[in-house]
């Protein structure tokens, strides 16, 4: 770190940053720079040092590394000829007041704060702006600033003396111009009495008060467009989540299969035990001589689905053991009762119509239904 006392300050001042020769800063380290110089009353980056720290080059106060010790050069006095005639000064009628600024009087208010001979911080005079900004007061001028913070008044520029008639024009120095360094200077004291403390570092307030230029994306169709998307994603987000959340209160409706369907015509069908219809309608259509009738594939002990047997000629239930005859009566395991059997009937077609949801049974001790009417078609 460079030396912060007075000649260092004349000389230039390194604060937090890197000895040269270093490498490339980017707009925050140079914005948090430019912070640090603020809090310690140092003097700001200019906006060719800023150039020369971006582009990984030496200031130009320094040389190879080292901060110069060179004083500049003083100006050559200017010389007039010695038959100019210089018009004599106007008198000075009155002196500005303490603490005045060039650009106006302070206001009473000020003036008695002033005499009262405390030293105002910048975060100070920033929480009255806001105050003022409140109340919708009329904000603290450059002149009330300086004088609260106690810094020496700019002297107001003095009149040009009167051209006298027969004198030589005599060679003035140019008037001194406000280069971009120094206007950005102005730019950043202004900017910082606008919050009380120092703007966190790295974001567009910081780098603004520290003298860099805070741009954002620019402002054409491609980033209009993803804007665009990037809200249309938002919404759809936001709108799924709000139809699950209405949906969540609406009953659920559990589909089952039809009861009542047809299985086709009767010769269709040949003696014995017909297991097409089991995974779809889980039915047996059975066949006998004289009848026939359609079985309803559930076990009478826990509900499980039998299997057909072929060659043991029964039904039998994987689950228990449970077993049953080629017309569904139980004789074996813990079955209780005979498999049921649905309604059947022929449709005006001719072809059978079955109907699950009407089962003849025939619970044990108790007479049977399979003779019923619909328990089966006579063939």
């Amino acid at each position: 770190m460079a030396d912060e006392s007075a000649e260092g300050i004349q000389n230039g001042i390194l604060g937090h940053l890197p000895p040269w020769p270093r490498k490339e800063l980017n707009n925050s380290v140079i914005a948090m720079e430019q912070a640090y110089r603020q809090r310690k009353g140092l003097p700001l980056l200019t906006d060719a040092d800023i150039e020369c720290l971006k582009a990984g080059q030496p200031m130009p106060w320094e040389a190879g590394g080292a901060v110069s010790s060179a004083p500049a050069p003083a100006a050559p006095a200017p010389t007039t000829p010695p038959a100019a005639a210089v018009a004599p000064a106007a008198p000075v009628s009155a002196l500005a007041a303490p603490g005045v600024g060039g650009n106006g009087n302070i206001s009473e208010e000020v003036a008695k704060w002033v005499a009262q001979g405390k030293k105002w911080s910048k975060s100070a005079i920033a929480a009255e702006q806001a105050r003022r900004n409140r109340k919708s007061l009329a904000a603290l001028t450059e002149a009330e600033i300086t004088a609260l913070l106690g810094e020496p008044a700019a002297p107001a520029p003095a009149a040009a003396p009167a051209p006298v008639a027969g004198a030589v024009p005599v060679a003035r120095p140019a008037a001194p111009v406000v280069t971009a360094s120094a206007a950005a200077s102005v730019a950043r004291a202004g900017e910082s009495t606008k919050y009380v403390g120092t703007p966190a570092v790295g974001t567009s307030k910081a780098a603004a008060a520290g003298g860099v230029a805070a741009v954002g994306p620019e402002d054409n169709e491609v980033n209009r467009a993803r804007r665009r998307m990037v809200w249309a994603s938002v919404g759809a987000f936001l709108t799924a989540w709000l139809v699950a959340f209405f949906r969540f209160f609406l009953p659920r409706t559990l589909f089952e299969p039809a009861t009542s369907f047809k299985i086709g015509y009767p010769e269709e069908y040949g003696l014995g035990v017909d297991t097409k219809w089991q995974q779809k309608y889980r039915i047996w259509v059975d066949r006998t001589p004289d009848r026939m009738f359609v079985i309803y594939a559930r076990c009478t002990h826990l509900g499980c689905t039998p299997d057909w047997k072929p060659s043991e000629n029964k039904f039998k239930c994987p689950c228990h053991g449970s077993g049953y005859d080629s017309e569904g009566i139980n004789f074996e395991g813990p079955a209780p009762r005979p498999m049921d059997r649905a309604h059947v009937e022929k449709a005006p077609d001719g072809q059978i119509l079955v109907d699950v949801s009407k089962l003849y049974q025939w619970p044990k001790g108790q007479p049977s239904q399979f003779n019923d009417d619909g328990s089966f078609l006579s063939v």
